[in-house]
């Protein structure tokens, strides 16, 4: 029987305390490991709260905050580049400049995988590229050192903490595949955090503070109520923040009002003590390892980061961007004859690092036997041994999925499938499984909400798909909405419906872009950026439990949740809340672990509604195409699809400096900075770096007097993993670098700018996800190879409101990647997760 409704807030509190414990009937139960993981949750849920407290307290006081412990305040997406830690060296093939689209070379209907000969004319790109100096370490030219697919490459490159981050000497530098623009190469991607599971670090690329087990990475209750978000966030309860929080922590805060009503935003460089950074660099250099690294160290270990990897070298791996054979190599430097493979503090952060590759591939967990082919491939001698003990210790989790421990002896029976996940992941998705669930009997259980829905179930849609999705969200605490580009009119109706009945309800995207888009539907105060949602910058605020003060919300672009993004999301939200996850299932999954999306939408959890309104135009006609495996040629009357096939990388980069600097404005009337450039990743001869180098040279030539950029260069900012802002330089100033971005003017600290900051003119696939540009040149590699799939092309091909450019150097492997499977598959355990739970309802 459902709890009492509450008489305050006092109690409305508590009963939200009562169900995050799982003492109310509209919380499930916890279930095997859960339990477990759930009681450390709480314990380091109060140990967060209780060093919340102290710091708010001392900045009252205005005296210092309090230390924070081990990984605390990382750097703002150290090495990052857009979604993508700056280590994702995502091969780049031949990208080209072509002529007008009027006629570059193909017929505006020519299918984009249309083989075409003739050369055109080739012009050499200049040497002189701008990020010359951050692309050094990060890989080389020609091989794949990067992905920006689902699944490809270890996906969100080693980042390092802080902008000594692996940029210095052989470490994080490789001609291997040392990092991609895919999955994890945002929040939980991104190596930022820790030094393996062992020490006293916390796990690889959490935020974690003091008093909860490696990985938690709890999040502190907003200072506005006491309700304490999923522990994957940040600081401030931002969607899977692994880097700086984004408000009242260690992000940036809002500061001096500008004009126009727009706040000027500072990004806080986090301090660290440098007699601390001197000690760790004797130690690395020691042992052979940069002195460069030693800041980076300090932000991961803590004060006593000397003498914790004096004792443990191996805890060096928890700067993402040091690669196992480096860490083997360092540790032998400083232990000498004492160190061997079969060290057991190797095998301890092996085996973390072992799933963070995994989860930057998109994986949640592992099945053991692929867990053992990692830890062989690293040439740890006795995998299973290092297994059964992080398992005895409880830094990895082990469930049974699809059976009963039970029934294990009856003979005949079916072996439940085993899973190995880190405390982190799993933590996630069994939040984020009964979250959704308590939505679902939340809303079930009260009858007002009930009446309230019915009041406005009926309300006047503009299409049927419209309709239906109102009528499903009347009725239901958690709904899912599957639809292209068209399809964003329909959670917006939805949104001005509640509205309309007095509900208070908003329209969340992923993006600035995406929000400029709803605002146009909803009215500009129903529609909000997630990460401001989330962050309290924008939107209704918080209430006095310190969910957010809401009943309904949808979000747009839900493919591009990470588990822990969403995690953070749903815990939130308070009790009797409606929730309507948006987006379209052909679309790149997100660049964190997890597909959240894809997962519930298969789980048939919860109402669905496919949404009938198809995109417009010769390029919502293609798109449509390719996302059912189709590379038709569409009739393109007014050049709105225009093909340009290139026969190597310097014509297509060429090609792509043509387009957009002259070819698509000229024929379309837009401006320069209205065209955006899509590739697969940032390394190789047409990533976006070599890209950048050429675009910047043609249309804001200069020496890159501020760290490499000059003022009007268009830049991609990113705040923390996974959230890439683009920007324009306006220039800098004693703080640091002064961006104009969508949310209005930032300051990157000096110290900050090499990792946070990369050029825009080019972007990858999963950086572009979110947004759209009046005109779109989409590079596609001839050696991209793995990283050319469906869901890359089609991500891709729908960024152009107006115009699509197609810089087609894959011959027939763009047909064949669009024929086959969308991504490469992740394994998750949220599908069994939501299976258990909703097997009652």
């Amino acid at each position: 029987m459902p709890p009492a409704e509450p008489s305050g807030l006092a109690d409305l509190a508590a009963a939200i305390r009562s169900i995050e414990r799982g003492e109310n009937a509209a919380a499930p139960a916890p279930r095997g490991d859960a339990a477990a993981a759930r009681r450390r949750r709480r314990e380091a849920m109060a140990a967060e709260a209780e060093a919340f407290q102290a710091a708010e307290a001392a900045e009252a006081a205005g005296e210092p905050a309090p230390p924070s412990s081990p990984g605390d305040d990382a750097s703002p997406a150290g090495g990052q580049d857009g979604a993508s830690p700056a280590g994702a060296d995502a091969e780049g093939a031949s990208t080209q400049d072509g002529d007008s689209p009027a006629g570059a070379g193909t017929e505006g209907a020519a299918a984009p995988g249309a083989d075409a000969s003739g050369s055109a004319p080739g012009a050499g790109r200049s040497g002189a590229d701008a990020e010359g100096a951050r692309a050094g370490a990060d890989g080389g030219s020609g091989s794949t050192t990067g992905t920006d697919e689902p699944g490809e490459g270890p996906a969100g490159a080693r980042v390092v903490a802080g902008a000594e981050g692996a940029r210095a000497g052989a470490y994080g530098s490789s001609g291997s595949t040392t990092g991609t623009d895919e999955p994890g190469e945002g929040p939980a991607g991104a190596r930022e955090g820790a030094g393996g599971e062992g020490g006293s670090a916390s796990a690889p690329g959490t935020n974690q503070r003091g008093g909860g087990p490696a990985g938690v990475g709890v999040a502190a209750a907003d200072a506005r109520g006491s309700r304490t978000p999923y522990a994957g966030a940040g600081a401030s309860g931002a969607p899977g923040s692994d880097g700086p929080a984004r408000t009242g922590g260690a992000g940036h805060s809002p500061e001096a009002a500008t004009g126009g009503g727009r706040r000027q935003v500072v990004a806080r460089a986090v301090a660290v003590d440098p007699a601390a950074v001197d000690a760790v660099a004797g130690v690395l250099v020691e042992g052979g390892a940069p002195a460069e690294l030693a800041g980076g160290v300090v932000r991961v270990l803590g004060e006593r980061a000397a003498q914790e990897l004096r004792d443990d070298p191996w805890l060096l791996l928890g700067l993402g961007s040091v690669r196992v054979e480096q860490a083997d190599g360092f540790a032998r430097g400083l232990l000498g004859e004492a160190c061997g493979p079969d060290d057991e503090r190797r095998a301890r952060a092996l085996v973390s690092r072992a799933l963070e590759d995994a989860a930057l591939h998109g994986h949640t967990a592992l099945a053991p036997a692929e867990l053992l082919a990692a830890l062989g491939r690293y040439g740890l001698p006795e995998p299973r041994a290092a297994i059964a003990e992080a398992v005895a210790e409880g830094r990895l989790l082990e469930f049974r999925e699809g059976g009963d421990e039970e029934e294990d002896d009856d003979e005949g029976a079916e072996a439940p499938e085993v899973l190995l996940a880190l405390d982190r992941y799993a933590m996630a998705e069994e939040a984020l499984g009964e979250g959704f669930v308590r939505l679902l009997r939340s809303l079930t259980n009260d009858a007002d909400d009930a009446d309230d829905g019915a009041a406005w179930a009926g309300a006047q849609a503009p299409t049927p798909s419209a309709a239906e999705l109102i009528r499903a969200a009347a009725g239901s605490g958690l709904v899912v909405h599957c639809g292209g580009e068209a399809a964003r009119a329909e959670p917006a109706a939805l949104v001005a419906a509640a509205r309309a009945a007095g509900l208070r309800a908003y329209a969340a995207a992923y993006s600035g872009s995406g929000r400029a888009r709803l605002a146009a539907d909803t009215g500009p105060e129903a529609a909000v950026t997630l990460d401001g949602l989330l962050s309290g910058d924008e939107g209704p605020g918080r209430a006095a439990d310190g969910s957010l003060d809401l009943d309904l919300l949808a979000v747009l672009d839900a493919p591009q949740l990470s588990v822990e993004e969403a995690a953070t999301l749903v815990e939130s939200l308070p009790d009797g809340a409606r929730l309507v996850l948006s987006g379209d299932p052909n679309a790149l999954w997100s660049a964190g672990p997890g597909r959240v999306f894809a997962d519930l939408l298969a789980s048939r959890a919860c109402p669905r509604v496919v949404s009938r309104t198809p995109d417009p135009g010769p390029i919502g006609e293609l798109v449509s195409c390719v996302g059912i495996g189709e590379l038709a040629a569409v009739d393109a009357p007014g050049k709105e699809v225009v093909v340009v096939p290139v026969q190597d990388p310097r014509e297509a980069v060429h090609r792509t400096v043509q387009l957009v600097a002259d070819s698509v404005p000229r024929a379309f009337g837009v401006s320069g900075a209205q065209v955006q450039v899509v590739t697969t990743g940032h390394g190789g001869p047409v990533g976006t770096r070599a890209l950048n180098a050429a675009l910047k040279e043609r249309l804001n030539p200069g020496p890159g007097r501020f760290g490499g950029f000059d003022p009007g260069d268009r830049v991609v900012y990113v705040p923390a993993p996974g959230r890439a802002e683009p920007g324009t330089v306006a220039g800098a100033e004693p703080d640091g670098l002064r961006l104009e971005c969508e949310r209005g003017p930032v300051v990157v600290p000096r110290a900050d700018v090499a990792a946070a900051v990369r050029h825009g003119w080019a972007v990858t696939g999963h950086q572009a996800a979110a947004s759209r540009w009046p005109a779109a040149v989409v590079v596609v590699p001839g050696d991209a190879g793995a990283l050319l799939t469906r869901s890359w092309v089609y991500t891709a091909f729908s960024r152009g409101e107006r115009h699509l450019s197609v810089v087609q150097g894959a011959e027939g492997r763009l047909a064949q990647a669009v024929a086959a499977p969308p991504a490469a598959p992740r394994t998750t355990r949220l599908p069994a997760v939501l299976a258990e739970l909703t097997a009652d309802l």
